[in-house]
């Protein structure tokens, strides 16, 4: 039974479990949006419990079933370890849910999220930031006909985060984005990896190609000492370089004259934040996420067969995939 009684303003009613470093900035938004009453949060350290409940004026729940219990939604930004574990109770307590990258671990457990979302007919947004992106708007607009794709993005190291390897922690990012540009099945997948500083690949590269001819190249490290989040997509006489970091980019378009290259103007926001808005407002009409349950799941499987490419140890291995496999829509 879907929790969808509207607080008596007429706002969404907001909760967060899990408000360390990214969970505290849901609850900052949440608190900050008109359309939203943020009514509590998670959290099992005491200090940044408190921390976030005197800063944004919500209250401490002793458990996700009780928060979701008085909300119509909720984010869930525990480790990815625990998603499935945190996120199916409260589907099936009919609260819609914002969970956020990786939709969760395994593809068995993300049958097991959506198989409660579909029961309980809650909405399941995935928190693929990127698609929130003002660069991201961009693309979907410019981007008809896409034949090479490079994806580029660099981290210095973070312990938050290492309870996967880097493809699941930051990789699918890129994944999630070439998928919805691309938008057709992924046939062959070749990849290699190393551990650095964790027990799990820190440093990856995918080559992935596409029905339609597209190839994709993505080098993703969480060792670097600089940041870098950029995009390279060319197409029939023109290509585009865009920066989803500093969200600005140009555009090199062949002409009589030879190469001509033009500024693309992107109006800069918080990525965040229009994520956060845009769940709200799928909440409030009942729709469909841009980033749902089924294009999540399929970001993961993408990324669990690159994972186990590098697992396997076997630099030349590569993974098949079946038409219709990963398919991106």
């Amino acid at each position: 039974m879907l929790n969808n009684t509207l607080s008596a303003a007429g706002k969404i009613r907001c909760g967060v479990v899990g408000t360390g470093y990214l969970g505290r900035h849901h609850a900052r938004i949440y608190h900050a949006l008109e359309t939203v009453d943020l009514i509590g949060i998670v959290e099992l350290d005491d200090a940044q419990a408190e921390l976030v409940c005197n800063e944004y004026g919500c209250k401490r729940y002793a458990s996700a079933g009780a928060l979701a219990a008085d909300c119509d939604a909720v984010s869930v930004v525990v480790p990815t370890d625990r998603h499935c574990e945190v996120a199916v109770p409260l589907l099936e307590q009919g609260v819609h849910l914002l969970i956020e990258k990786p939709l969760c671990q395994s593809l068995a457990q993300a049958e097991r999220i959506l198989a409660a979302a579909h029961q309980s007919g809650a909405i399941v947004q995935v928190g693929h930031i990127e698609h929130y992106n003002p660069v991201m708007a961009h693309l979907e607009q410019a981007v008809r006909e896409p034949r090479f794709i490079t994806a580029d993005r660099l981290a210095p190291f973070n312990p938050r985060g290492t309870e996967v390897g880097v493809v699941l922690d930051l990789m699918i990012h890129d994944l999630g984005v070439i998928l919805q540009l691309v938008k057709s099945p992924v046939i062959r997948v070749e990849a290699v990896g190393v551990n650095v500083l964790s027990h799990s690949e820190d440093i990856a590269n995918a080559r992935i190609v596409f029905a339609n001819g597209c190839v994709a190249n993505l080098n993703t490290s969480r060792v670097s000492m600089k940041k870098l989040r950029e995009i390279r997509v060319f197409q029939p006489n023109n290509y585009l370089s865009l920066d989803f970091m500093n969200q600005k980019g140009h555009l090199l378009r062949k002409s009589a004259e030879g190469l001509s290259k033009e500024a693309i103007p992107i109006e800069q926001d918080e990525p965040l934040k229009l994520e956060l808005n845009s769940f709200v407002e799928v909440v409030r009409n009942y729709g469909q996420p841009k980033v749902g349950a089924e294009l999540g799941r399929s970001a993961l499987e993408l990324a669990i067969r690159i994972t186990e490419l590098i697992a396997s140890g076997d630099s030349q291995a590569v993974a098949t995939i079946s038409q219709g496999d990963a398919a991106g829509t």
